[in-house]
C-alpha cells in the first residue's frame, strides 16, 4: 500500500494549508452504491441548503426534482430505479415548519423515518474547518450503536449511505474529514470534522443536525413496522403542550382576579367593641378655639418689590441719558 501526501490550497475561511493523505493505490471501482437526495415541495431555504451541503459532501449522490406532496411515497422506489440508485435520502416537509428525513434501501428495504431538528448549514456556521471536495470520509459511531438491535440496524444503514465507495470516479483518494454519529437524549447527532494534523486534531466543518427516530419499516418507504420509538413526541403534540402551559398560566391569573373581586364584594364583618381596648389611650388636651376678628395683613412679596425698584431705577437712568444727549 502506498501512502502519499498532497499539499492543498489555502482555506478561504481560515487561511490554513491542509494536508490530505492517500490510503490506497488506484484500483477498480466495485462498490456501486448511488444515493438519491431530493425532497418534497414546500421546504424552506435551510432545508434546501442542507440538501446542497450533503450532495457536495457525498460525491456518489444524485439529485432529482421535487416530488409532489400528493404522490405516495412508494413512487420514490420507481424514481430510484430510473436514476439507477439503490439508496435514498428523502426530505419531507409538513406545515412549512416540520422536516422529516427518510433513509431507505431501495427497493427492498429497510427504511427509517426521522424528525430533523436543530439544522445548521455550512453557510450559516462559518466554521474554520475545510476539506477537499470529493474526499472520502471516516465514519465514527457512538458505542451505544452496538448495544441495541435497532441502533445496530441504523448503523449499517448509515454506513452504506454516508460512506463514499472506494475508487468512485467522482471521489478523491484522500481521507481528510470524519462524520460522527453520536447518541444523546435518544437522538442521533450528526457532525462533520476536518482532520488537520497527524495527531488527529479535529476542527468542525459543518453541517450539523439532529435526527429523532420515529419508526423503522421493513420495506422501502412502508411495510411492517420493525421498531417504534417510545420516546418520540410529535411536533404537533409539543406545540399543543406549550399552548396548554401558557393557557394554564392565563387561567390561573384570571382565577386570582375573580377571587379578588369576590372578596371586595363581600360585606365587611364588624367586630364588637372591646372595652379593654381603650385602657391605655390618653385623651389629647383640648385647645381653645380662637376666632380672628381682624383681617390679617397681606404678606409682602419681596421679589415683586425688587422688580418694581429695578424698573424705577432703569427709567430714571434712561431719562438722565436722554437729557445728556440733548
Amino acid at each position: 500500500m502506498k501512502i502519499a501526501f498532497t499539499l492543498g490550497y489555502p482555506s478561504k475561511r481560515s487561511g490554513r494549508i491542509y494536508v490530505a493523505f492517500e490510503l490506497h493505490p488506484k484500483g477498480k471501482w466495485k462498490n456501486k452504491e448511488r444515493i438519491l437526495i431530493f425532497s418534497s415541495r414546500g421546504i424552506n431555504f435551510r432545508t434546501r441548503h442542507l440538501m446542497q451541503d450533503l450532495r457536495m459532501l457525498m460525491p456518489h449522490s444524485k439529485a432529482d426534482t421535487k416530488m409532489d406532496r400528493k404522490d405516495k411515497l412508494f413512487v420514490i422506489n420507481e424514481v430510484c430505479e430510473m436514476k439507477n440508485c439503490n439508496k435514498c435520502i428523502y426530505f419531507e416537509a409538513k406545515k412549512k415548519q416540520d422536516l422529516y428525513m427518510w433513509l431507505s434501501n431501495s427497493p427492498h428495504g429497510p427504511s427509517a423515518k426521522f424528525l430533523v431538528q436543530n439544522i445548521h448549514t455550512l453557510a450559516e456556521l462559518k466554521m474554520t474547518g475545510n476539506c477537499l471536495k470529493g474526499s472520502r470520509p471516516l465514519l465514527s459511531f457512538d458505542p451505544a450503536f452496538d448495544e441495541l438491535p435497532h441502533y445496530a440496524l441504523l448503523k449499517e444503514l448509515l454506513i452504506q449511505i454516508f460512506s463514499t465507495p472506494r475508487y468512485h470516479p467522482k471521489s478523491q483518494p484522500f481521507v481528510d474529514h470524519v462524520f460522527t454519529f453520536s447518541i444523546l437524549d435518544n437522538r442521533i447527532w450528526f457532525r462533520n470534522f476536518q482532520i488537520i494534523e497527524e495527531d488527529a486534531a479535529l476542527v468542525e466543518i459543518g453541517p450539523r443536525f439532529v435526527l429523532n427516530l420515529i419508526k423503522i419499516f421493513q420495506g422501502s418507504f412502508g411495510g411492517p413496522t420493525l421498531y417504534e420509538n417510545p420516546h418520540y413526541q410529535s411536533p404537533n403534540m409539543h406545540r399543543r403542550i406549550i399552548r396548554s402551559i401558557t393557557a394554564a398560566k392565563y387561567k390561573e391569573k384570571q382565577q386570582v382576579k375573580d377571587v379578588q373581586k369576590l372578596r371586595k364584594k363581600e360585606p365587611k364583618t364588624i367586630l364588637p367593641h372591646d372595652p379593654t381596648a381603650d385602657v391605655f389611650v390618653t385623651p389629647a388636651e383640648e385647645k381653645p378655639i380662637e376666632i380672628q376678628w381682624v383681617k390679617p395683613e397681606p404678606k409682602v412679596d419681596l421679589k415683586a418689590r425688587k422688580k418694581r425698584i429695578y424698573k424705577r431705577q432703569r427709567k430714571m437712568k434712561q431719562k438722565v441719558n436722554s437729557g445728556n444727549a440733548k
